[in-house]
């Protein structure tokens, strides 16, 4: 009688399979990469914060963007900050002539002309009296447009002024 042949032994089978480690080695990354620490987010640093203040044409002046100064202007009183609009107002711009100025008259009139500013910084300001209704309307679309577009920084008073006086006795 013949014997029949045995079956082969068992082999066990190993779980460390070139596929298992690759799979094993991606599951150990993907958990890694979700649990790290993230870094610290970095907050942009902000702006020097804007002081409504009280100018003057003298004090106004400086703020013409030259050295690196901000750009001011008035309009009607209200002193803006235009320096977003620094290529527009600031030095070699179209405007430039109105930076640290009073610009109503020759904005009311579309006027860049230098004869359009005050001359006399220490006198009165221009009170805008011979304007008639068209150039008020240019003036109070202009004020409208800064309204909307840059922050009011301040108002103009003339030199000699009370609250001009407070605010150099605060400084």
């Amino acid at each position: 009688m013949e014997v029949p042949e045995a079956p082969p032994p068992a082999q066990v089978a190993t779980v460390a399979t070139p596929i298992n480690l690759i799979l094993l080695s991606l599951f150990v990354v993907l958990v890694y990469m979700r649990l790290r620490p993230s870094p610290a987010a970095t907050l942009p640093t902000p702006p020097a914060p804007l002081v409504f203040k009280t100018f003057t044409p003298p004090t106004l002046q400086p703020y013409n963007g030259e050295n690196g100064q901000p750009v001011y202007l008035a309009v009607r009183g209200k002193v803006f900050d235009v320096t977003p609009g620094r290529n527009f107002y600031g030095p070699g711009g179209p405007y430039e002539n109105f930076a640290g100025r009073d610009a109503s008259r020759g904005l009311a009139c579309q006027s860049f002309d230098a004869e359009m500013l005050t001359e006399d910084l220490n006198g009165p300001l221009d009170r805008l009296e011979d304007l008639g209704n068209e150039e008020m309307d240019n003036l109070r679309g202009w004020e409208e447009r800064f309204n909307e577009k840059y922050l009011v920084v301040g108002k103009l008073v003339p030199v000699g002024h009370a609250e001009a006086d407070e605010d150099v006795k605060a400084s």
